[in-house]
């Protein structure tokens, strides 16, 4: 490993401000206080960050997104598996200067940077700003979520062990949400 930059990245994007279009931050946020993976593997809160992503691209064998979709004809909280070019028209877009996952890795390749990646995508049921709960299908479908990760790790030949303790690190989301059921 070139920089000490872990050749597998998991990725959670999106808004958790928005209701159910955090839902990859959640899952990310989950599997990094859930689980202990090798230090080949990273797992990072991507956010809205679009291009500032390149960065986080280089010297990587394999990116795996996790991020709300929608539009894809399946219940809220349906859990899918594809390709960056087949999940982008489902990709939730806020505004003309979103840049959906696929573009941000054709802007690598321009850079000479390629990298193998694949999409979870958990299918929304609303989206709403200034929101930070998910919507109950939504919620109920975390658990698949982290599975379907855990799985597609599981055939790069990554293995995680559960966590035995929880040092809250991926509970700043959850803290905010608890405050605002609170008022």
């Amino acid at each position: 490993m070139r920089n000490n930059v872990a050749p597998i990245l998991v990725l959670g994007i999106g808004n958790p401000l928005m209701g159910d279009e955090g839902v990859g931050v959640r899952v990310v946020e989950l599997l990094m206080s859930a689980f202990q993976f090798p230090d080949t593997v990273e797992l990072l809160d991507a956010g809205t960050m679009g291009l500032g992503m390149l960065h986080l691209l280089r010297d990587r064998n394999f990116v795996l997104v996790v991020d709300a979709v929608d539009r894809t004809g399946h219940p809220a909280g349906t859990i899918v598996r594809l390709s960056p070019e087949d999940i982008a028209p489902n990709q939730v877009m806020h505004s003309l200067h979103d840049m959906k996952f696929v573009n941000v890795l054709e802007a690598a390749e321009l850079t000479g940077v390629v990298v193998h990646a694949e999409c979870i995508g958990v299918q929304v049921g609303r989206i709403e700003q200034w929101v930070t709960t998910l919507t109950p299908e939504v919620e109920n479908a975390l658990q698949a979520a982290i599975e379907a990760v855990l799985i597609v790790l599981a055939e790069k030949g990554v293995t995680s062990k559960p966590c035995k303790t929880d040092d809250g690190t991926a509970r700043i989301i959850e803290s905010i949400r608890t405050y605002e059921d609170a008022d």
